[in-house]
Formats: C-alpha cells, sequence, structure tokens
C-alpha cells in the first residue's frame, strides 16, 4: 500500500512524490491509531479534539477548538455534544455567559491516556530502525513545510 519513491530517484521525482507521501503517511498514521482506540469507541474524529483539550494551556472555547481542528463551528457543536453525552468533556460557564469553556471530565482525561498511549505505541513501531540523525532531519523538513504553508495561509 505504501509506495516508497526508491532512494536513487531524481530530485525532481522525490519533490513530485513528497506530498502524496506524506498524505499515505498522515493517514495510514491515523489508522494505526484509530485501530488501537477501536476498543474504547474513538475515531479520529474524537479523540483528536481531547489530545487538543488536553494539552491546551487552559480551558478552550469552542471557537478556540474550532480552529485548532480547522472545523466549522456547527460541526464542533454536534462533536461536543457527543463528547458531553459521553461524559467526556463538560462546558461551563465562563466570565463572559455568552461563552462556554470546554474541559475534559475524569473520564476524559482517562480517555486522553489510552489515546496517549495508542499513539505512542503506533510512533515506536513506525520508528524502528529510523535513526535520531534521519528523525531530527525529517522534523525539521517538516517544521519548515509547516511553517511555509502557515505563512502563505496567514497571508491569502
Amino acid at each position: 500500500m505504501c509506495v516508497c519513491v526508491p532512494m536513487t530517484s531524481s530530485d525532481e521525482t522525490v519533490r513530485r512524490g513528497l506530498g502524496p507521501l506524506l498524505a499515505l503517511t498522515a493517514r495510514l498514521w491515523r489508522r494505526a491509531v484509530d485501530r488501537g482506540l477501536e476498543p474504547f469507541g474513538l475515531t479520529e474524529a474524537t479523540w483528536l479534539p481531547l489530545i487538543r483539550l488536553a494539552r491546551a494551556p487552559g480551558a478552550m472555547h469552542q471557537k478556540e477548538l474550532a480552529d485548532s481542528l480547522s472545523l466549522d463551528s456547527s460541526a464542533v457543536v454536534r462533536l461536543l455534544d457527543a463528547l458531553q453525552e459521553a461524559g467526556l468533556v463538560e462546558r461551563r460557564e465562563g466570565i463572559d455567559r455568552r461563552t462556554k469553556a470546554i474541559v475534559l471530565t475524569p473520564a476524559g482525561q482517562a480517555m486522553v491516556e489510552h489515546v496517549e498511549d495508542s499513539s505512542h505505541r503506533v510512533r515506536d513501531d513506525a520508528l524502528v530502525g529510523v535513526s535520531d540523525e534521519d528523525l531530527a532531519t525529517t522534523s525539521r523538513v517538516l517544521q519548515h513545510i509547516c511553517r511555509t504553508l502557515a505563512a502563505e495561509e496567514a497571508a491569502a
């Protein structure tokens, strides 16, 4: 399933194949994490918001969560309704009554631990045989691509 570009390919072939390879890798990674979380009834649509909430420096509001997930507000409302019904998040009134802070419940925090464990297993398995030097180079390249694309998006 993985279409790998041979190391002897021309620079242009490697450049052309990078985007599709990144997309395929991301899809396979997410599916591997999803498989590990099937026993908990989670998919990326439900575990990713939990991770974003857990890693936020403080309580998030719906708009902030929507922005971090690249979703529109109506999709986030339905998502939060499902997560709240499952007992994983709750909405709390903040200083401004028009906005509600979204926080993880104790059950939500426990679920984040399952997500982290599954994610770590996928990462560790996927990186077997990858040197620290190669990983550092890959990380620098991906950070550069992210910064470039984010700047272009912000300018648009």
